[in-house]
């Protein structure tokens, strides 16, 4: 689809903790629209966003928020409410996926493979583990990895998890428990309606957590990764699979890990992302480079699926 010249609105920022990546991914955006030439009204979320959209009047809203509220389905809503186009995942979709637990209420039903565990109360780590250590702990709505913990028998949590150890169990009152599994961190975008490649994700020191994701140089991308075709093939499938269970639009990215010990029954989906990162150093724009696509034509891509779905439904 050639896109005509548009009038395009970036929402970025917001309040989450991942406003930073948000403002980066954003300005990437904007900076690639207008490499083509379209007009581009950047908006720094605020509380009179609403407002801001309505006065700017787009043609389409390039949703490049993190975190909520901008990608748990509050914003998707107001958007739907005002009859704005808009890129990504809609209200329902964003609703489940940003949620790890109803994630998997979802997906594993009709096979996907994804780590068994059970939602904690934060107080319940103070006098037992939930289960056997190793495992680990995050937030069942967050992303980037923000708020994730490993708890090993040689960590400095104590055991039970000491009330003043730092983590996430200062942060928030649920919590998501999973056994934590050896191996390898994999990740696969979906673009459109096809998956990309696989990349294999090596932190030079700890785990892929936030820092690692963000910081130049303190991970390896190996892409496409050096992987058994098999395993290659069962992520593109799982990655599809779960993009069309959950009814993601445009981009998502899943994120794995692969036990190499296990072959293919080592291999399990840990979350999908239904608003991949945008920034110079992320995996959506990596895997579509690598396949010949540039940045500013991936940007124009999503932008026509969600024009492209909008005029299906307004057709029925």
């Amino acid at each position: 689809m050639t896109l005509p010249k548009l009038h395009v609105a970036v929402l970025m920022g917001g309040w989450s903790s991942e406003r930073p990546v948000s403002l980066m991914s954003g300005e990437g955006v904007a900076t690639a629209l207008e490499s083509k030439d379209h007009r581009v009204t950047r908006i720094d979320m605020d509380r009179d966003v609403a407002l801001r959209l309505s006065e700017a009047k787009p043609d389409v809203v390039f949703n490049a928020l993190h975190g909520t509220p901008g990608e748990d389905g509050t914003v998707q809503g107001m958007m739907d409410l005002m009859g704005l186009t808009y890129t990504h995942s809609g209200l329902a979709t964003s609703v489940v996926a940003i949620d790890k637990e109803l994630t998997k209420q979802a997906l594993v039903p009709h096979g996907v493979p994804m780590p068994g565990g059970r939602i904690v109360e934060t107080a319940e780590l103070y006098e037992r583990d939930p289960l056997p250590r190793p495992y680990v702990l995050k937030p069942v709505n967050e992303g980037s990895s923000v708020g994730v913990a490993i708890v090993t028998d040689a960590g400095n949590y104590g055991n039970p998890i000491a009330r003043d150890a730092k983590g996430p169990w200062q942060e928030f009152d649920r919590l998501l428990a999973e056994p934590f599994i050896r191996g390898l961190e994999l990740t696969t975008a979906v673009l459109g309606d096809k998956a990309l490649l696989v990349t294999e994700l090596r932190p030079k020191s700890g785990f892929y957590d936030f820092e690692s994701k963000y910081t130049d140089g303190m991970t390896d991308h190996i892409c496409p990764a050096e992987i058994p075709d098999e395993i290659t093939e069962a992520c593109k499938a799982i990655a599809l699979q779960a993009h069309r269970l959950l009814g993601c639009r445009g981009t998502s990215r899943s994120d794995f890990r692969w036990d190499d010990e296990r072959g293919v029954d080592g291999l399990f989906l840990l979350e999908v992302n239904t608003q991949p990162g945008m920034t110079a150093l992320s995996l959506v724009p990596e895997q579509a480079r690598h396949l010949g696509m540039d940045y500013p034509d991936l940007v124009e891509a999503i932008i026509a699926e969600a024009l492209e779905d909008a005029k299906a439904r307004a057709n029925g």
